[in-house]
């Protein structure tokens, strides 16, 4: 399996990650203010969360949204 884009809006996230470093985004919710993806179903934002962290763009495993925020710093 690839995961590679937005389904709903037919984003890549080689797109994404190209409009995040023109407009220097670094969140869903600021990337969003230039580019229409993520929100119908929701199902894109842990990818473009770790796009935006690591740069990758093309997933081969299911991601999670608590799998991401359980991927974060721990807090003391």
């Amino acid at each position: 399996m690839t995961i590679d884009r937005c389904y709903c809006y037919a984003q890549t996230f080689t797109a994404l990650k190209t409009v995040a470093g023109d407009t220097g985004a670094d969140s869903i919710e600021e990337l969003q203010a230039h580019v229409t993806f993520g929100e119908n179903c929701e199902l894109c934002h842990p990818y473009v969360d770790r796009m935006l962290e690591t740069g990758q763009t093309v997933f081969h495993e299911v991601i999670e949204a608590d799998e991401e925020s359980d991927a974060g710093p721990a807090s003391s």
